[in-house]
C-alpha cells in the first residue's frame, strides 16, 4: 500500500529533531532505518503529519567506553554492534543478539534506538537490553532523563518516551566474565523470532528476556527468581513462561511458544553456565 501523505523534514543534528518534534507534537514521526515507521504507514497502521528524517545523522551514532557501561548513540547500526571489538569483549551478548537481526541489508540500515524506541515485542534487541538491565537516555525540551529498561516498554508498540522526546543513547553495563547466551527459534534463516530468549548470568545475577512472548519485551522474571534461589537451569526453565501472556498466529500457538519459551531458556542457562 502506498502511505498516506505526509510532510518531510530532514533533521541535520539531534537539536534540530528535537526541534521538529516540539512543532509538530504527536504528529510527527522520527525516521531513522525505516524498517519499522515505513511499513506501519504502508498498512495505514502509522499516519504522521510530518516525518522526521535523522537517519543521516552522526552524532547519535558511537560505541564509547564510560567506564562502568558501554554508551550507545541511538542511531548506532546493528552492523556496527555486531562487528565492535569494544562490545564483543566487554557485552558479548548484545553483539551476538545484533548478529542476528534480519540480513546484512537490514543489520546495515537498522538502528539500535529504532528498534528499541519501536517497543516490538518480535524484536530481539529489547530481550538483550532486558537481560543486561540497560538504562536508556531521552532527551526533550526539560534536558535529558534516564529509564531503566524495564519501565520504558509500556504497551503494544509503545514506549515511556513523550510526543517531544527522543532516544539519544543506550548505556549497557560491562560484563566481560559473564556467562550468557541467546537463543532465537524461527522457520527460516532471518525470519522474525518465534519466540527467542536472551540470558546472562552474572555473579549470582540472572537476566533473562524473552521475545515474543506478549505485548510488549518482557522479562521471564519467574526463571531469574528460581536461579536466584538456586535452581537448576532446569528448574529455571520450566518456569520461563509464567506470567507471560503470548498470542496465537499463524506461526504457533500460544502453548507452543510457550513450551519454546521453557525449552529455549533451560538451553540458555545451561550454556551460560546457570
Amino acid at each position: 500500500m502506498i502511505p498516506a501523505a505526509f510532510d518531510y523534514v530532514r533533521a541535520d543534528s539531534a537539536d534540530a529533531a528535537l526541534a521538529a518534534l516540539a512543532e509538530h507534537g504527536d504528529e510527527a514521526k522520527l525516521l531513522a532505518g525505516g524498517h519499522s515507521l515505513i511499513p506501519l504507514m504502508k498498512f495505514r497502521l502509522a499516519a504522521p503529519a510530518v516525518v522526521v528524517d535523522i537517519g543521516r545523522l552522526q552524532d547519535l551514532s558511537y560505541i564509547n567506553d564510560a567506564g562502568d557501561h558501554l554508551a550507545i548513540g541511538a542511531l548506532t547500526r546493528f552492523t556496527d554492534i555486531e562487528t565492535s571489538d569494544l562490545v564483543k569483549s566487554q557485552t558479548p551478548l548484545l553483539a551476538a543478539c545484533a548478529s542476528n537481526v534480519g540480513d546484512p541489508q537490514v543489520r546495515h540500515r537498522g538502528t539500535i534506538g529504532g528498534s528499541t524506541a519501536h517497543a516490538d515485542a518480535a524484536s530481539d534487541t529489547p530481550s538483550a537490553l532486558l537481560a543486561l538491565r540497560a538504562t536508556l537516555v531521552a532527551k526533550g525540551p526539560d534536558g535529558e532523563r534516564e529509564i531503566a529498561i524495564d519501565d520504558f516498554f509500556t504497551g503494544f508498540l509503545e514506549n515511556s518516551l513523550s510526543d517531544t522526546e527522543m532516544l539519544t543513547e543506550i548505556r549497557v553495563p560491562k560484563v566481560p566474565d559473564a556467562g550468557w547466551s541467546f537463543q532465537k527459534f524461527n522457520r527460516r534463516a532471518q525470519d522474525w523470532a518465534i519466540v527467542g530468549a536472551s540470558i546472562l548470568v552474572n555473579n549470582g545475577s540472572t537476566g533473562i528476556g524473552l521475545v515474543n512472548m506478549g505485548g510488549t519485551p518482557v522479562r521471564a522474571a519467574a526463571a531469574e527468581a528460581a536461579i536466584s534461589s538456586g535452581g537448576s537451569a532446569a528448574d529455571a526453565g520450566a518456569l520461563a513462561a509464567d506470567g507471560t501472556s503470548p498470542t496465537a498466529d499463524l506461526n504457533a500457538s500460544v502453548e507452543y511458544r510457550q513450551h519454546l519459551a521453557r525449552v529455549l531458556t533451560t538451553r540458555g542457562l545451561a550454556e551460560a553456565g546457570a
